[in-house]
């Protein structure tokens, strides 16, 4: 149904009929206070044709880049295809699937997009999701709360190679629920292996896998090492890298890591300025009960056909609101629809070469850039497709000055998180995307900026 505003008279009507003396007088339980008042900051307004020039010569401000930024949010290719069928109307403005015998295209599309995930990862189950990969940590950490009870220690390890804005973002989210967070020490870009406690009783330990540094831990051993504690182990992930990587459900020398959680943008959405994305999660059948958001599950109706339904619903706060797992809810079931979408085109053995030529790029890239003078390797593990250098300068004005070449060059650590010498160190992100001509004008320019700075 079509908004149309209401007039004067028809808000009068509607005051006498309930016998209110204003609007306002139907929000007076709210302090004085608290009440914002008159809103002055906000702008005159202007006509369509002005708004649209307006935002047409913003958006020429993106053009020309070539982007080399990640730490969690990569440029990709997506299919045309992608958005042209998650933007009909059955996707794009279908809301949540409560009515099953309504929303069987939508059931079909989430439950295809769990068996997807599910092969990921090599887990049992997948929900179906979570607002981004900072979230889904979070909701993995309460999840494995719930999950572990004979542990009251209350303390989650986390290691010190994990996104820092998933840590502080989960941290915020668990700390009124009596939650501890206990970092795990890093070293020259990876977990401290030889620093790791050999006692403790930790809930649960966190690994990522490619970590923040764009390296790859020795996750056999770290996973091993949890289980030892007793802890439940957490795997923080990008999926496209699992193409190529071993799946956590092959993790240490047992069944694998018990919760996977991480963000879809690399699935066929775009980096949209950092968002909206979604958050994935996956974990074992014998925790599936603890896990927040839906799962879609298939069963065969009266007659003999396929069909779809959500289950397990006791997790929704729509069903049982005071024991309800979370208040993931309606969460990003588009982009997920993109998600799903673009893993169905790419397939196993696209994925497996959108990861591969990433690699391939990012090798270059990072081999040529170490021939620089001044420039040098922050870490020598392995890594895929993400690198952190150390630059012998600031890193924040080069990575300004790379702009004027029209080039993204990456992200200066020290905007997130603290390490030796940091105002230097650059995170560079290569995808396969970028060409031999965009990484040959990425060298020049980052060695005619050092010279200069010399």
């Amino acid at each position: 149904m079509p908004f149309v505003p209401h007039t004067a008279a028809d808000v009068d009507a509607m005051l006498t009929e309930i016998d209110a003396p204003s609007i306002e007088a139907l929000f007076d339980e709210i302090p004085q206070n608290l009440a914002t008042g008159k809103l002055t900051q906000v702008p005159e307004g202007m006509s369509e044709l002005a708004m649209l020039q307006m935002l047409e010569a913003r958006a020429r401000q993106d053009d020309g880049y070539a982007c080399f930024l990640g730490a969690g949010s990569y440029d990709h290719h997506i299919p045309a295809a992608v958005w042209d069928l998650t933007s009909r109307g059955e996707f794009m403005t279908a809301y949540t699937p409560y009515q099953a015998e309504a929303s069987q295209g939508t059931l079909q599309l989430i439950y295809e997009y769990q068996s997807m995930m599910a092969a990921l990862t090599g887990m049992d189950v997948s929900n179906a999701s979570v607002y981004d990969g900072a979230s889904g940590l979070a909701e993995a950490m309460l999840m494995a709360m719930r999950s572990n009870k004979k542990n009251k220690s209350g303390e989650v390890w986390v290691a010190g190679t994990v996104h820092p804005h998933y840590a502080e973002a989960s941290r915020n989210i668990v700390r009124n629920q009596g939650i501890t967070l206990v970092d795990i020490a890093a070293a020259d870009g990876g977990v401290d292996m030889a620093a790791l406690p050999d006692a403790g009783t930790p809930v649960a330990v966190v690994i990522q896998q490619p970590n923040f540094f764009g390296c790859l831990e020795q996750i056999d051993s770290l996973t091993d090492w949890a289980h030892s504690l007793g802890a439940l182990v957490i795997a923080v992930v990008n999926p496209m890298t699992l193409a190529v990587l071993k799946p956590p459900g092959e993790w240490g020398s047992g069944d694998g890591v018990d919760i996977v959680c991480g963000d879809g943008q690399v699935l066929g959405v775009p980096m949209a300025s950092g968002g909206p994305s979604f958050g994935f999660m996956c974990c074992r059948d014998k925790f599936v009960r603890q896990m927040p958001g839906r799962i879609i599950g298939k069963t065969v109706d009266l007659e003999g056909r396929d069909g779809y339904a959500l289950t397990l619903q006791a997790r929704e706060q729509h069903i049982r609101r005071g024991k309800a797992t979370s208040n993931i809810c309606t969460n990003q079931g588009l982009l997920v629809t993109a998600g799903t979408i673009f893993m169905a085109l790419m397939g196993p053995q696209g994925l497996r070469d959108v990861a591969i030529q990433s690699h391939r790029n990012a090798a270059t890239l990072r081999e040529r850039l170490l021939q620089i003078p001044g420039v040098s390797a922050f870490s020598d593990l392995p890594f895929l497709n993400e690198f952190t250098l150390r630059l012998g300068t600031d890193a924040a004005e080069v990575a300004t000055a790379m702009r004027a070449h029209g080039i993204l060059a990456g992200l200066n650590v020290h905007d997130f998180v603290a390490v030796e010498g940091g105002k230097q160190v650059l995170l560079v992100a290569v995808t396969e995307k970028r060409t031999d001509h965009e990484i040959d004008a990425y060298v020049d320019a980052m060695a005619s900026i050092l010279r200069s700075a010399a």
